[in-house]
């Protein structure tokens, strides 16, 4: 479960302030999906990181009782001069997992050949998305962190290949994902929220939370 207890977040731009969240109280439960719905520029990013804990709220509380994971593209927790099958490693052992099945799980979905021993400076945007799609994917998490905006690879195997395994994964554990799309939701959640003037609205069904999406779009 996570749960927000009264969590305002703003951000100022320079020339005002943005808030993303005002005093919000909302919770996703273990077994129940969740998309949330809003325009670009919203702050669904900024949400996605809170509940990885990669921000902190301005105020209010986040509660954490489940395995949450990383945001799918996340890069912060490798490091750039290493090289993947080294970067693996590390994150194996951060999690308490075995090395060698981590490595072995991410070279066999990354399909990066030679460079998976190379630096990931090295790396095409493309690359980095299919190593960092490949490291979540080698971790069970209850529940999975999803922004619509993260780098996407065009490489059309490991598209398959990913979307396989995350729907196995999916299928014991919970996503949260966020986009601006109706139609990106409906292939993961079973519930929907729509995030509008600080507030995080939530519906039992996609179609109710549509409608309110589309009626303030």
């Amino acid at each position: 479960m996570i749960e927000f207890q009264q969590v305002s977040k703003s951000f100022w731009t320079g020339t005002q302030r943005k808030v993303i969240l005002d005093r919000a109280s909302f919770r996703v439960d273990i077994g129940r999906s969740m998309g949330i719905l809003a325009p670009n520029g919203a702050g669904k990013t900024t949400i996605i990181n809170m509940m990885a804990g990669l921000e902190k709220p301005d105020e209010g509380a986040i509660r954490k009782t489940s395995r949450v994971s990383f945001p799918l593209g996340f890069m912060g927790g490798v490091n750039n001069r290493h090289t993947a099958k080294e970067n693996c490693r590390y994150i194996a052992r951060l999690y308490g997992l075995d090395p060698d099945y981590v490595e072995s799980f991410c070279r066999w979905v990354c399909g990066l050949g030679e460079y998976f021993d190379m630096p990931l400076s090295t790396y095409s945007s493309g690359m980095r998305s299919r190593f960092s799609f490949s490291l979540l994917l080698s971790i069970e998490f209850d529940i999975y962190l999803i922004d619509e905006g993260m780098p996407a690879t065009s490489d059309v195997e490991f598209n398959r290949k990913a979307g396989n395994l995350l729907k196995e994964r999916l299928r014991n554990a919970t996503v949260v994902i966020v986009s601006h799309s109706a139609q990106t939701l409906q292939k993961f959640c079973n519930s929907a929220a729509v995030l509008r003037n600080g507030q995080l609205y939530q519906f039992d069904t996609l179609e109710e939370a549509k409608r309110l999406y589309d009626y303030t779009a």
